[in-house]
């Protein structure tokens, strides 16, 4: 069974436990590594051709107008075919409560039919928000699994939830 991580993430300046912080990593890219490492499956980063501002507040200022928008930004690359993978791990920050719109791009771009997809989301106090619900409507074909909500400030010490996730939805797999 062929896996992917196709995540979006940020790093410069985020929210993290009530302070605005300098991130060389972002919080999403930091979990979709930890799922690297639990899986082995390849890392695809879903990155817009315009990026948000380095500055927290500009950033959440421009999410919010392109959600508000519900603009579809255009992104510098896809992977060449999401064929071969049976299991797409999708990872995002939690952006006004739901993916981030390049996010959506993407997931419009592929058919995910026959597909499962595994969302998880990085977030300082919002959850998964309305995301599952939106990726079952934006993949209809796909079987959309429980999703993960991370706390970015917690995301390193987040590798034994991660574990305890894929195993949960890895047995409900099996029984269904």
């Amino acid at each position: 069974m062929a896996e992917l991580i196709a995540f979006f993430s940020r790093r410069d300046e985020n929210y993290v436990n009530g302070i605005i912080k300098t991130l060389d990593i972002g919080n999403t890219e930091a979990a979709a590594g930890i799922i690297q490492e639990l899986t082995g499956a390849r890392l695809f980063q879903i990155e817009p051709i315009q990026t948000y501002s380095k500055e927290y507040n500009e950033c959440i200022a421009q999410a919010q107008a392109d959600q508000k928008r519900n603009a579809r930004p255009e992104l510098k690359t896809y992977p060449e075919s999401i064929d071969p993978y049976d299991v797409i791990y999708l990872g995002f920050p939690n952006y006004w409560g739901t993916m981030p719109m390049a996010v959506f791009t993407f997931l419009e771009h592929f058919d995910f039919t026959g597909k499962t997809i595994m969302p998880f989301c990085t977030h300082e106090g919002s959850g998964m928000g309305s995301s599952t619900s939106d990726i079952s409507r934006l993949c209809p074909g796909a079987m959309v699994e429980a999703g993960l909500p991370i706390y970015g400030s917690a995301v390193q010490r987040s590798k034994k939830d991660i574990a305890n996730w894929m195993t949960i939805n890895s047995n409900r797999e099996r029984t269904e």
